[in-house]
């Protein structure tokens, strides 16, 4: 039986690549898991959903704050590091497998100073600090693309593509859209407000709603936050455009079918555009969230170079 930990999140797009790994891992050997993150979180929920036991250590954000919340921010990760420390004294892991965010550091941290290898996937292009940091705590490093190879040392990274859930493969358009109560010949437009909800994306469309749904049947994946105003927008549309307009709070088993059966998406650009749009062949509208570091700028024209949408601003 190998113990392994499964460390980083965050959003969903970088908690689902290392479930699916440690399901195909389990379809070849014995595997004990246990994902270690931040209290209260994306990937506590989502570990939680998948059976997997789940402990929480501290752990705080350094990039674009204020100089005393830097400061409580590195405490809280030197709690979290110890922490994790005394877990694994207990658990001995016998590997990690991490995918970034700053939850992700101390595990990472602790797994190293206990000498248990460790493997790093980016599931974005490029890396913030936190993947650059436990990058050169890694064994080896995987990435999504050959584009992301030179931000790490020579030799250390393997190109493998993005993960996706296995239940992703094998859907096809007709099946998911039976699924989802979808017309099977009418056109159908996912919006994707992300795990947390993407605000501006949610109001350009709940605004417009009434002749977008003239053109297209809607799923709209609104993110928890702005849920109930969203429902209440649904509730006001008329008999026949309410039954074009499918709203959902989040989706788990089911994104696949609505990927699957959708023409177009309108999205952020989080590190899960990089696998699964491509997956599905399913070209987008991208709007990067402005108010955090580059990344999703770099991943939603990664994507447009290549003929694989169209980028927004923000507003």
């Amino acid at each position: 039986m190998v113990r392994i930990w499964i460390a980083g999140g965050g959003t969903g797009g970088h908690v689902y690549p290392g479930l699916a790994v440690l399901q195909a891992l389990r379809e070849t050997v014995p595997v004990e898991p246990l994902y270690v993150g931040g209290p209260g979180s994306v990937e506590e929920r989502l570990a939680g959903r998948a059976g997997l036991r789940f402990v929480g250590v501290p752990a705080g954000g350094v990039h674009g704050l204020a100089p005393w919340q830097v400061a409580w921010n590195l405490i809280k990760l030197a709690r979290g590091f110890l922490a994790a420390l005394r877990l694994g004294r207990r658990e001995r892991p016998q590997a990690l497998f991490v995918t970034g965010g700053y939850a992700s550091v101390p595990v990472a941290l602790a797994a190293w100073a206990l000498r248990a290898p460790i493997l790093l996937y980016l599931p974005d292009i490029e890396p913030g600090l936190a993947v650059r940091f436990i990058a050169r705590l890694a064994t080896r490093v995987a990435v999504t693309t050959e584009d992301s190879r030179p931000f790490f040392p020579t030799g250390k990274a393997v190109v493998t593509g993005y993960p996706v859930r296995p239940e992703f493969v094998g859907l096809v358009r007709a099946s998911a859209r039976e699924g989802l109560g979808l017309r099977a010949d009418e056109p159908v437009v996912l919006v994707l407000g992300g795990s947390h909800g993407a605000r501006s994306i949610n109001r350009a469309v709940t605004e417009g709603l009434e002749g977008l749904l003239e053109e297209a049947q809607v799923v709209h994946v609104s993110g928890e936050l702005d849920w109930p105003w969203v429902a209440e927008r649904a509730e006001r549309l008329g008999t026949e455009l309410r039954s074009r307009y499918h709203p959902y709070a989040y989706l788990h088993e089911e994104m696949g079918m609505a990927l699957a059966a959708a023409d177009l998406a309108v999205s952020r650009a989080g590190a899960s555009i990089l696998g699964e749009l491509p997956c599905f062949g399913l070209p987008a509208v991208l709007v990067p969230y402005p108010h955090a570091w580059r990344y999703q700028r770099v991943n939603a024209e990664w994507l447009a170079a290549r003929g694989a949408a169209v980028v927004l601003e923000d507003g």
